[in-house]
């Protein structure tokens, strides 16, 4: 499962009480403070909400093909 870095980049000032709220709930306290979260429909839903506030970058699972460094065993 892939994980979301979400800073929060924007202010709320003068915004919808409902986007503040969302805001919190991502676990962001202040502004340029970054969180992360795995990916689930649920974050991806309240980010979409908020996006304009935000930046997200996705960071790719430690498993997956692209980062697995080759070693190379010859003797």
């Amino acid at each position: 499962m892939s994980t979301l870095k979400i800073t929060w980049k924007r202010s709320a000032i003068g915004r919808a009480k409902n986007q503040s709220r969302i805001i919190r709930s991502l676990g962001l306290t202040r502004l340029n403070r970054s969180v992360v979260h795995y990916d689930s429909p649920t974050i991806r839903g309240m980010v979409n909400k908020v996006i304009h506030m935000l930046e997200v970058e996705e960071i790719p699972e430690e498993g997956s093909p692209k980062n697995v460094e080759r070693k190379n065993n010859k003797s």
